[in-house]
């Protein structure tokens, strides 16, 4: 029986180099063209927007953005109007770009700062800083 081939997108592995790579220049290339306000629209004016990561599909055909306006206000206001000048936005994108093909855009808000907030907040709770210093004292002694 002959060996079933591999699939190459299997979710088990994390992104190649390549995705990285190009991500990371997709991320910056909106990070600069938000910066510079060289999308003329009303929502997006004197709005600074964090560009924090780009995640790739494997094919390259679509760039997921996750963003976040400074302060986390507007954020519905923001991704409404970034969707809206997608397109503007990809043909800045493929300038930079050597691919084939542009990558269709998306944008998702970026939720890392919640979730730092809230582990902090987490190990700030009387119980949880009662373990730790636990495990501290339980260290020292092994010592």
């Amino acid at each position: 029986m002959p060996a079933m081939a591999k699939n190459r997108f299997d979710e088990g592995r994390g992104p190649s180099q390549r995705q990285l790579r190009v991500g990371e220049l997709i991320r910056r290339t909106l990070s600069d063209v938000l910066a510079r306000g060289d999308v003329h629209d009303p929502d997006l004016t004197g709005m600074s927007i964090t560009v924090s990561e780009v995640q790739t599909t494997p094919d390259l055909k679509i760039a997921t953005a996750y963003v976040l306006p400074l302060g986390g206000r507007d954020v519905e206001v923001a991704l409404k109007a970034l969707a809206r000048n997608k397109g503007e936005l990809r043909r800045a994108v493929s300038k930079n770009l050597t691919l084939k093909f542009a990558p269709d855009l998306r944008f998702r808000v970026d939720e890392t700062f919640d979730r730092i907030d809230d582990t902090r907040r987490m190990f700030n709770e009387p119980r949880v800083r009662q373990d730790i210093e636990d495990g501290d004292e339980a260290r020292d002694e092994e010592e």
